[in-house]
């Protein structure tokens, strides 16, 4: 056996470092499918044990899938930053841990750092942590980023506004637009999810949507959530896009499944750069992913879910999204089986994506035949709030009545502001208090400036 712990009478051996991290992961109904999991609670204690020992260079040597087979590897070693490196080059994963909880590591140098880490190294100090330790690390990573408004600033929390509608009927969707712009919601963006495939409605989405944003000068952003490939073919007509939508994975076996690779994500990122339509940056990219994608391609080459999933934020991180967003309980409970374990993956995912040096958002959900329910859901909430989120879910009741599952609402994203004393985005909080829909106190109000919101809502409704 490559690695070996003594625990008690008992030797636990492990060959190789994709099969330490396996085992070392907390449990997840993914793995045990896999069939990777510890068969322990005393096997993976042995794995975090030899893990805690490592040094940080082992990931640097010795690849969990082959550099000659996978793209995504080739981009994690090829972009590797060896000077910033030489700092914690002397490090093993235990000591990685403890800096990283230490007063040492403020925001200003994990962001010197991010380059310097690799996915398997922020996966595997995530394996030893607590819940509360992925909470303080989070909370001092910060990513800011920007198109029309300035996302990831201290003290702010965006929001997404999901306004799906089975049909792509736009009168749905402009209501569910505007009841989220009444809450505050859409900074993050207003991003559809079509139920259709047909460009001609998704094209119709995007003038939809545009011409409602220039009409209030709202500064947000817009997004239609298709494949790629659509969105090229949408510029190419004209059509007004603002961020290019791609789900992501952390193999190329499992991008491949997505049909997509490297080299078009680079192409759709310089079509939408030559749009010029932002306003206060120019991060073009939005990014989703989730644990469970690369096993349900059988694209995982037995790496453990957490650990691809964190390989897929190197993917993100090569094009400089906007926002990069961790759907964390949408695969369903053949990956993440209950609350417990949708709980823990989304701390995982934001600490592992802050750390290098991502946008991280959550959509919060579970599906219906999960173990979970919307308490799980307010905790994980909660706790994604104190760890420094940088955005979240906005969806009408918070049930998503075209992709039928459950996540958070408009009241939900209003119940973390209060609680937590955040904020939307500076130029969207202007916008807000302009429009009379905030007072000063930063508090919603029933005003004046709702009204030409309500008449232009109306006529798309077709109402008198």
């Amino acid at each position: 056996m490559r690695y070996a712990h003594t625990l008690g009478h008992q030797v636990y051996g492990f060959p190789d470092l994709k099969s330490v991290l396996a085992r070392a992961s907390p449990r997840r109904s993914g793995d045990e499918l896999a069939g990777i999991a510890a068969r322990t609670e005393q096997e993976r204690m042995a794995a975090r044990c030899v893990l805690a020992e490592l040094p940080l260079g082992v990931f640097l040597n010795e690849a969990v899938i082959p550099y000659e087979d996978d793209e995504v590897t080739r981009l994690i070693l090829d972009s590797h930053d060896s000077a910033a490196f030489a700092s914690l080059a002397h490090m093993t994963v235990g000591d990685l841990r403890n800096w990283l909880l230490s007063g040492a590591a403020d925001s200003a140098r994990l962001a010197a750092v991010a380059g310097a880490l690799t996915p398997e190294m922020v996966a595997a100090v995530s394996k030893l942590m607590r819940n509360q330790d992925l909470i303080r690390v989070g909370q001092k990573c910060r990513v800011v980023t920007a198109f029309r408004n300035t996302l990831g600033l201290e003290g702010r929390l965006a929001v997404r506004l999901q306004p799906n509608h089975p049909t792509d009927d736009e009168r749905g969707i402009a209501a569910a637009v505007l009841d989220g712009l009444l809450y505050g919601c859409g900074d993050a963006v207003i991003g559809i999810n079509p139920a259709s495939d047909s460009l001609a409605t998704q094209v119709s989405l995007l003038r939809m949507l545009d011409e409602f944003r220039q009409r209030y000068a709202i500064p947000t952003q817009t997004c239609i959530l298709t494949h790629v490939t659509s969105t090229l073919r949408a510029i190419e007509l004209g059509a007004p896009v603002d961020l290019v939508f791609q789900s992501i994975a952390g193999t190329e076996g499992a991008n491949r499944a997505f049909g997509i690779d490297l080299a078009l994500l680079g192409e759709a990122r310089a079509a939408a750069l030559s749009l010029e339509r932002g306003t206060v940056g120019d991060h073009v990219m939005y990014f989703e992913t989730g644990q469970g994608s690369a096993l349900s391609s059988n694209a995982h080459h037995g790496v453990d879910q957490q650990t691809c999933e964190a390989r897929a934020y190197a993917v993100a991180r090569a094009f400089g999204p906007l926002l990069t967003n961790t759907v964390v309980g949408f695969i369903g409970p053949e990956y993440l089986y209950d609350g417990k374990q949708i709980l823990r993956a989304g701390l995982e995912d934001h600490f592992c994506g802050k750390l290098l040096g991502l946008p991280m958002g959550c959509d919060v959900c579970y599906t219906n035949h999960a173990e979970a329910d919307s308490d799980d859901m307010d905790s994980l909430l909660t706790l994604l709030g104190v760890a420094g989120i940088n955005f979240i879910m906005g969806v009408p009741g918070a049930d998503d009545i075209m992709l039928n599952y459950q996540s958070t609402s408009f009241h939900d994203a209003l119940y973390l502001r209060r609680v937590l004393r955040l904020r939307c985005a500076p130029e969207f909080e202007d916008w807000l208090l302009r429009m009379e829909i905030i007072d000063a106190a930063r508090q919603l109000r029933a005003g004046q400036g709702r009204e030409p919101l309500l008449a232009h809502a109306a006529h798309l409704l077709g109402q008198p």
